[in-house]
């Protein structure tokens, strides 16, 4: 039953006659944008015209029938369509604002509809004349049940002139396959995921200076390499001139193979300060055991640091070392804001503490006390992903009161703060789940409490299933943990960003010894060698060889450093503190927790809250307008 009436409490739920009950083996959803016009039904002095489908009707220059309103993105059914993709509604910015300033507007032409889908575990992508519709077109088709993948290939009458196409399962060809539509293209096979594994037969180089990179910034291979000769040198340089992989990122990779191909040698310094990059300065400070950043940047860099390196350092350092705490004298001025005050800063200033719970367990006496401490002190309160309680919305110098109370009820600190492990995820595994294969709760505990304060380039996520039902979702962590019958699957770099993707399998049917051995050695390898704020995702993908290298140096030890990596965890694990403890045991540390120096007891007032559909919500920070 696809809707029925709700009937009155103790009724018979009433018969509707236009209502059947279907019997179907798929049910298909149509979605995309709708179009918000009501503004359209209040104009003045009559009502703006609105398509069939809804949508502020304009012409192709998104006027509308009132020659002093235009009409521009999903909102502006441009010839009565609306168009749901980025790049049709910058260019209808672009023409009213060509209007608007008195230059000559182009009238809107019918844009490219190419896309491809940026959901976790959905790699869908479709290009060109996905539906072969014109004449003589032909389209090659690779169905592999096996491996979940579809792909179709649309080519001209001779088969040589790629027309259009669709990825299910596997769109990694979208980003070379787009900008060769209308272009010839040799072996056209070998693009699609099934077709015996041969390699394409082009490359970045094969495309043609109007082929199209950047379809929502409209920015071609020409303009790419124009902005080259001009002295562009980095991806970061590229996206800053020419705008192209600044709106959805599915270009970026193609922005890196084009630098290559131009023979440029990427910089990768890690900025201004250092020509080095952060694996480089990593091992400079390995090897040196500097930990003070005035000397470091003395001997390796130049000028006095910026947000940049700064944090950046004051992660290596704490990696290298965790006996010493991130607000020791030297480090404290390096932090990021997070990390400064060992919470996360919201949008109006106030603070969010998450204490740490192993594996998402917790006492019934320690979940009073995080009650009364939201009572108390008048927080929000919310369950995270993560199987954590994160309580928003305390000032600065409510902190050591509130972390007081959780350490004494035997509570740590949560590190949800830092670029670190956040938390381990857990099904109950086989304590309650009849389906559990192995111990999840257990084995999530003992991994938080082994990764807990690692400092990384970025932050860390971990989830243990106990079966292959996945209750955890560990596939997609940074470090993803499955039960078989045999022992323990290990997947690892699954997370979010531009390109959200599944974590992929390292090692299968381990038993936890090794299991444990390899985690080391793996999160030990990208501490060393990752950019500054890269996640594991990207880091596999950037790493020369990518999981096929990685898993060479975790699992077979190619590079011979298995047991450098182990020790380097096993010193982490046995320097462990808690750092909110640790600050409320220093006075000195203590004294940067107030909202003013010069007024300790006086709360910060441009802190403020509201409340929205019952809830407490913070209040913008005065002078500061939010859309």
């Amino acid at each position: 039953t696809l809707s029925s009436p709700v009937p009155a409490p103790g009724q018979p739920a009433p018969t509707d006659p236009t209502i059947a009950e279907l019997t179907v083996d798929v049910v298909v959803f149509a979605t995309g944008v709708r179009p918000i016009d009501a503004l359209a039904d209040n104009a003045t002095p009559e009502p703006l015209p609105k398509a069939p489908r809804g949508g502020i009707l304009t012409d192709r220059l998104c006027q509308t029938t009132d020659p002093h309103i235009s009409a521009v993105g999903e909102c502006a059914a441009v010839d009565g369509v609306c168009y749901g993709l980025v790049a049709p509604g910058y260019t209808t910015a672009e023409i009213v604002a060509d209007r608007i300033t008195g230059r000559t507007a182009t009238a809107f032409e019918n844009p490219d509809m190419s896309t491809k889908l940026k959901l976790l575990g959905v790699d869908v992508a479709s290009f060109g004349d996905a539906h072969a519709t014109t004449e003589g077109a032909r389209p090659l088709t690779v169905n592999d049940p096996v491996n979940g993948t579809y792909g179709k290939l649309v080519m001209d009458r001779t088969g040589s002139t790629l027309l259009g196409g669709v990825l299910v399962g596997d769109a990694q060809a979208y980003a070379m396959l787009r900008p060769m539509v209308g272009e010839d293209l040799p072996n056209p096979m070998s693009f699609l995921t099934a077709a015996g594994g041969d390699a394409p037969a082009v490359g970045v180089s094969a495309l043609p200076d109007a082929a199209q990179i950047c379809s929502c910034n409209a920015v071609t291979k020409g303009d790419i390499r124009e902005a080259i000769t001009d002295g562009a040198c980095s991806v970061a340089d590229l996206k800053t001139c020419t705008r192209a992989g600044t709106s959805c990122g599915s270009c970026v990779g193609l922005l890196g193979q084009l630098l290559d191909a131009e023979g440029v040698e990427q910089d990768k310094s890690l900025c201004v300060h250092f020509r080095q990059s952060r694996e480089e300065l990593f091992q400079c400070a390995a090897a040196t055991r500097i930990r003070d950043f005035p000397r470091f940047i003395r001997r390796f860099g130049t000028g006095h640091g910026c947000e940049i390196c700064k944090p950046t350092m004051a992660s290596i350092f704490a990696t290298l070392d965790t006996s010493h705490h991130v607000l020791d004298d030297g480090h404290a001025a390096l932090q990021d804001s997070n990390d400064r005050f060992l919470a996360n800063i919201q949008r109006n200033g106030s603070y969010s503490v998450v204490p740490r719970m192993p594996g998402g367990q917790v006492t019934p006496e320690q979940l009073i006390v995080v009650g009364e401490i939201a009572r108390d002190f008048d927080l929000y309160v919310k369950v995270t992903g993560a199987q954590r309680i994160d309580m928003f919305g305390a000032r600065v110098d409510q902190l050591p009161d509130i972390w007081r109370r959780l350490v004494d009820a035997g509570m740590e600190s949560g590190q949800a703060y830092g670029k670190s492990l956040r938390a381990v995820k857990s099904c109950v595994g086989t304590d309650w789940c009849r389906y559990g294969q192995q111990d999840s709760v257990r084995l999530a505990v003992d991994l938080e409490l082994r990764y807990r304060g690692l400092r990384s380039p970025h932050k860390l996520k971990m989830g243990v299933s106990g079966c292959a039902r996945e209750c955890a979702e560990a596939r997609g962590k940074d470090i993803g943990v499955i039960a078989t019958e045999h022992g323990w699957n290990l997947y690892v770099a699954g997370n979010g960003g531009a390109t959200p993707r599944h974590a992929e399998l390292l090692a299968a049917d381990l038993d936890e010894e090794t299991l444990i051995s390899y985690i080391d050695r793996f999160l030990g390898f990208y501490v060393r060698t990752a950019d500054r704020l890269q996640r594991t995702a990207a880091w596999v993908e950037a790493t020369e060889g990518g999981l096929d290298h990685i898993r060479e140096v975790v699992c077979e030890d190619s590079l011979g450093i298995a047991a450098d990596l182990e020790e380097f965890m096993a010193r982490h694990v046995e320097d462990y503190t808690d750092e909110w403890a640790a600050v409320l045991e220093d006075p000195e540390k203590l004294r940067r927790f107030v909202s003013f120096v010069n007024a300790p007891d006086s709360p910060d007032p441009t802190i403020r809250f509201g409340q929205q559909d019952g809830r407490k919500v913070p209040l913008p920070l005065p002078g500061i307008r939010t859309a």
